[in-house]
């Protein structure tokens, strides 16, 4: 069946904590496959303690097609906890979901997708529980991203709403994207997880030096749905006029839609203040289409 999971499990010398590290909930996000590749490759029994699960491809439906969504249009992050009985996405989310149960901590590896980049990042829930939330934000700053968001824990269907409801403490992590394998992205995700498995005890690695640069924390409700932010007022040809990281204030110009037929240019301006963490890199856009993420951090906190 193509909803199969394909598992790595290595088991540690002595016991431990049980965490799973996942790749390819959407198909077309290489880099972190690559990363989980090479964690099967270089992590030993005899170096371990617990246990790893390893899933270097979650949605196999979608990457043999080359997409983000399999054959059936949904999207993998958004049915979860899913349906062992329903389409092929939904039996893939079923199986998963089982799997994230079992699981004493989680790590999910993401990229932007064919159209998108993402400023590497790890983020997480703000979940109810304080034990939980508090080794969350452990896991997050350890993993030693440059960015890490804590956003509301009211979104459904994703692979941390299940990790949420089973008190399993989780972190995601993006890492660039636009269909592109990054060796960059590959060393700095399977180093990430190496972190988070030294931080669990699981394995003996080196402290690295602190690349965190910024922490924010937004629990209003929607915080972390990256699709809705400064949507394209028309469609055309899209040319941002920011980069990934840098700095705008509400009202600056994110890009410009020219009209394919009549040349006409339509701007897109942020309704943030903050830092760009998300831009679209695909030149065709769609009116409604998301072309810059914002994280919101004012030029001057007083915090």
């Amino acid at each position: 069946m193509t909803d199969r999971l394909r598992t790595i499990t290595i088991d540690g010398i002595a016991s431990g904590p049980h965490l799973l590290v996942t790749a390819g909930v959407h198909g077309d996000e290489f880099t972190p496959i690559a990363a989980v590749r090479q964690l099967a490759q270089t992590i030993t029994s005899d170096q371990l303690t617990g246990r790893l699960t390893l899933v270097p491809i979650v949605n196999r439906a979608a990457f043999l097609r080359g997409n983000r969504t399999a054959e059936d249009g949904l999207d993998l992050a958004r049915v979860c906890p899913g349906n062992p009985k329903g389409s092929v996405t939904e039996r893939t989310a079923a199986a998963v979901s089982e799997l994230i149960r079992s699981a004493d901590a989680y790590i999910d590896l993401h990229t932007g997708s064919t159209d998108i980049s993402v400023m590497p990042l790890t983020g997480y829930m703000l979940h109810h529980n304080g034990d939980v939330l508090a080794r969350q934000r452990q896991m997050a700053r350890a993993f030693n991203l440059p960015v890490v968001w804590g956003t509301s824990a009211n979104l459904e269907g994703r692979t941390l709403s299940v990790a949420r409801d089973a008190g399993i403490p989780a972190i995601y992590v993006e890492y660039l994207g636009s269909g592109l394998l990054s060796d960059q992205g590959v060393a700095a995700l399977a180093d990430g997880c190496r972190n988070v498995m030294a931080l669990l005890d699981m394995l003996d690695h080196p402290r690295p030096a602190p690349r965190v640069e910024h922490v924010v924390e937004d629990n209003r409700p929607g915080s972390g749905h990256m699709q809705v932010q400064n949507p394209a007022p028309a469609t055309g040809f899209f040319e941002p006029t920011v980069e990934l990281g840098e700095r705008v204030r509400a009202g600056d110009l994110l890009g410009r839609v020219t009209d394919i037929d009549d040349d006409s240019v339509t701007e897109i301006r942020s309704t943030q203040e903050g830092i760009v963490i998300v831009l679209r890199t695909f030149a065709l856009i769609h009116e409604g289409d998301s072309a810059a993420v914002i994280l919101e951090i004012p030029e001057n906190p007083t915090t």
